[in-house]
């Protein structure tokens, strides 16, 4: 036993000695690079100079005094209040090539916010808690005068990559930005909007042409939209025709298109008595069959009709092409036009009897058949309209883009009023304008949603819509 004890004290005796050297080593090692940190640190705290030691560990043991005092003087500024993480945004700006000084960089997001300056090389550096979406933005105060961020303004969303770290290009130019109030936005989405309201009137008004005389909720209204769009570009496109050739037989195939649909499949459901949602059903396959048939014609891709986006004239804080201009033109002529039709003409005043009582009208020696085939022609060629106003709008020819519309459609058909075509006009003007104005508050995303918005709560209001006539239940 006294063997076994003596050999475990043995090396008690030297462990004691050899902590005791490295533990002077490390001193010894440690004061040096605490005194060259010190030195090329001017004003530094205990504190800061804590965190600025891990930066710089690896460029110290590698490097000469002259390099290590070069990086550490060259390091990109960063908030001194921000604590130091694992992630971070960094860059540099400059203009013409030549870095600038004291820029002022903000983030902020997720409850965080941070600030910084470049450096004498431009450069800045900024730290967040963890990787999300920040909004990045630049004070252009403390740009040259004259100078500012390229795009329609300061600030940028930017989130990580793969990696804890991301380098963002912040690019300059020449111009002055321009701060529009409120009341200026709010009047210039408004006019976005009623243009917008005019065109989805067009194929709003024919789908209520059609449920009014019909009662069918035709979901194969937005091919008919789509239609029009198609041919236009088919014709100018790829046939080569003349603008002006290309909308004629765009506005005639919407026509023939409506008058097919009623001739060949609409007129013989009638006549076999088939119910409401039954056609209702077979307007959703129709819809379908069509869409993809449209894909098959012209391919997935978007494609533009001639002149499509052109430069914005300016009235004032209103910005609108010639094109806008036009469509709002064309808009007003055929609506006025459809107004004309039903109050001033004999088969107008047909229809509206139609669209009251068809079985009155028919016993009072009206063709039901003949004016609602009339109403599918008209229909069709509204539809058509829409769908090439619609194209420039966007801009862009597709073959789903009707479907776009369609949830927009039904909503002002029943803001207005069912069967109304002037409930449904009234109803696409409410919808255009408050689709475009929502866009003040809430993502252009979202925007459709706010239409459905407003339809829910004016239906609370009135449940027959605007333009509606209540009905007695039971």
């Amino acid at each position: 036993m006294r063997h076994r004890t003596a050999a475990l004290r043995r090396p008690r005796r030297w462990r004691v000695p050899l902590l005791g050297t490295a533990a002077a080593a490390l001193i010894v090692l440690a004061v040096p690079v605490g005194a060259a940190m010190a030195q090329q640190t001017p004003g530094a705290t205990a504190g800061t100079a804590v965190h600025a030691a891990p930066a710089v560990v690896t460029q110290v043991a590698a490097a000469t005094d002259a390099s290590r005092a070069a990086t550490i003087t060259h390091r990109a500024p960063t908030d001194e209040n921000a604590p130091k993480t694992d992630f971070y945004f960094a860059g540099s700006i400059k203009f013409d090539d030549k870095p600038l000084e004291g820029v002022v960089v903000k983030i902020s997001g997720n409850g965080f916010e941070s600030e910084t300056k470049t450096d004498a090389n431009g450069r800045w550096k900024l730290y967040v808690p963890e990787k999300a979406k920040y909004t990045l933005t630049v004070d252009e105060s403390t740009l040259p005068k004259g100078v500012i961020v390229a795009g329609e303004s300061a600030s940028q969303e930017v989130e990580f990559g793969l990696t804890s770290t991301k380098i963002v290009n912040l690019f300059l130019g020449k111009g002055e930005r321009v701060t529009e109030s409120i009341w200026a936005q709010l009047l210039s989405r408004g006019v976005q909007g009623l243009n917008f309201g005019l065109l989805l009137g067009l194929a709003s008004m024919g789908a209520a042409l059609i449920y009014g005389t019909t009662k069918l909720a035709n979901f194969a209204h937005a091919e008919m939209v789509t239609w029009g769009g198609l041919v236009a570009f088919m014709a100018t496109g790829m046939w080569g025709l003349p603008l002006w050739l290309g909308l004629v037989l765009a506005v005639g195939g919407g026509g023939l298109l409506g008058l097919g649909m009623d001739a060949g499949l609409w007129r013989p459901l009638r006549h076999k008595g088939l119910g409401t949602v039954q056609v209702m059903i077979v307007s959703i396959g129709l819809s379908l069959a069509l869409r993809y048939f449209f894909q098959f014609l012209v391919g997935g891709g978007t494609m533009q009709l001639p002149g499509a986006s052109p430069e914005p004239l300016h009235f004032g804080p209103i910005s609108l092409s010639y094109i806008d201009l036009i469509s709002m033109g064309v808009s007003l002529v055929a609506i006025l036009a459809v107004a004309y039709f039903l109050t001033r003409t004999r088969i107008g005043k047909a229809t509206r009897a139609i669209s009251d009582n068809p079985q009155l009208a028919a016993a009072s020696g009206i063709d039901v058949d003949g004016v609602i085939r009339i109403v599918w022609v008209l229909a069709g060629v509204l539809a058509a309209t829409s769908g090439i106003l619609w194209a420039y709008y966007r801009p862009g020819v597709k073959w789903d883009m009707g479907v776009q519309m369609l949830l927009l459609i039904f909503s002002a058909m029943t803001l207005g009023g069912l069967g109304t075509a002037f409930g449904a006009l009234v109803g696409s003007i409410i919808v255009g304008v408050a689709i475009e104005v929502s866009t003040l508050w809430i993502p252009s995303d979202l925007k459709y949603a706010s239409a459905l918005i407003v339809l829910i709560i004016i239906l609370l209001v009135r449940p027959q819509g605007l333009l509606g006539r209540r009905e007695r239940l039971g």
